[in-house]
């Protein structure tokens, strides 16, 4: 069956997780795309946290899934004049340099216009344009500039950073979408376009809640807010929660039995207004429906902490798949605190792909996350990451190159 972005050509000159995350994506999808990538050396990540000695290192095969790897040396003249040639063979050319890098090397914006009027030149990133602009940003100074690290911990805390890669993977699905777009518009336009993300803007995006609520601020305590209940005055900004829900329905993590030895025996439960009295049922307070301390949501605000306090007695008793299981059957929200080993034996997450088991010729078999995004009529197959360099002579062949030209490359350094 056809793929989704089957005859869409990504030229992916990206290194390490942002601008990968949005190719492999493209890529699952069905478009071909061309990792370029320096002679002799690769993506930095090929050689980062090896768990195997002289082996691709997992940081770099599972975000690199389905692609094609080409050497390239665009700094050497030789290595200049191919890249002019792939710009013209692709739809679409992806990367997530330093500021200002594909500029110093001659390869502008307009020019890449002048080369190919239909390119789509997609780029990520640390800051729009303004004060720091200019500024290189990795993962962690993206949440933080972001917004997301001084709303996330405890209260009284430091600021936290997540696990979840929202400035660098969360960037890149969000540039995905762009190219998506961009090509969309291509087809009645007939002209490509520049689609920026910045690493900032990504945050934010995903951490909108809480501007949401610095706007709440101005009008009075965010009363979801455990320290609402506690009477702690609110500052200037909206404050670290811990684990309190983010929307309106009040929820934390609670543990479940085997906590003391467990470090993810916890659930996280939601208080949800719509079963509060099937919440009173199960765990055993059914006294709290008609308790005036309890029995409205404005009623429990003031009193979350006893609120789950008494559900905790009762979580602690149970396992979190207990819990999980008597509370769906009542349409109570809640989840358990799966880890990743939990994760990855999940027979539910390899029947879906959303987890899957690839071989490699040189690691062996390893597991690796699949596409997120399903569509009913354009599967996603994940095959392995390409060796350094494995694809050159057929890339290179096809935009046109002869055997001599390409030995000749090789002999320049060019490739």
């Amino acid at each position: 069956m056809e793929k989704a972005l089957s005859g869409v050509k990504i030229l992916d000159m990206t290194h390490v997780q942002s601008g990968p995350t949005c190719t492999q994506l493209l890529a699952w999808f069905g478009a071909d795309v061309i990792k370029v990538e320096r002679p002799g050396v690769g993506d930095a990540t090929r050689g980062q946290l090896r768990d195997i000695p002289d082996v691709d290192s997992l940081y770099f095969t599972m975000l690199n899934h389905n692609k094609r790897s080409v050497t390239l040396n665009t700094k050497a003249d030789k290595g200049k004049e191919i890249f002019v040639k792939m710009i013209e063979h692709c739809d679409v050319m992806v990367e997530n340099f330093a500021p200002g890098a594909l500029d110093r090397m001659g390869f502008t914006w307009e020019r890449i216009q002048e080369i190919n009027p239909r390119m789509i030149y997609a780029s990520v990133k640390g800051f729009g344009p303004g004060a720091y602009e200019d500024c290189k940003v990795y993962e962690n100074v993206a949440q933080c500039a972001g917004g997301s690290a001084s709303t996330t911990g405890d209260r009284d805390g430091l600021p936290m950073v997540t696990g979840a890669q929202i400035g660098d993977s969360g960037t890149g699905l969000h540039l995905a979408l762009g190219i998506v777009t961009a090509l969309y518009h291509r087809t009645h336009s007939g002209r490509g376009q520049k689609v920026d993300c910045a690493m900032q803007d990504g945050v934010l995006n995903l951490a909108r809640v809480k501007l949401r609520d610095q706007q709440r601020l101005d009008h009075g305590p965010l009363n979801e807010y455990s320290q609402a209940g506690e009477g702690i005055p609110f500052g200037e900004a909206t404050p670290r929660a811990g684990n309190d829900s983010g929307g309106g329905q009040p929820g934390r993590i609670l543990k479940c039995k085997g906590w003391e030895t467990d470090p993810n025996a916890y659930t996280y439960f939601i208080t949800q207004a719509a079963v509060w009295k099937n919440i009173c049922d199960v765990i055993g307070k059914p006294e709290w429906k008609d308790d005036p301390k309890f029995a409205t949501p404005a009623d429990r605000l003031p009193h979350l902490n006893d609120v789950f306090e008494g559900i905790e007695e009762w979580t602690m008793t149970q396992t979190k798949f207990e819990v999980m299981d008597k509370c769906n059957k009542l349409n109570i929200p809640q989840g358990p605190i799966l880890s990743m080993k939990e994760i990855a034996e999940d027979p539910g997450l390899r029947k879906t792909g959303t987890v899957v088991e690839v071989d490699h010729p040189e690691r062996g078999k390893y597991l690796s996350v699949g596409n997120p995004i399903k569509l009913s009529d354009s599967k996603s197959e994940v095959t392995r990451s390409p060796l350094l360099g494995e694809h050159t002579d057929e890339i290179l062949t096809k935009i046109g190159l002869s055997s001599e030209e390409i030995s000749s490359a090789k002999e320049d350094g060019a490739v």
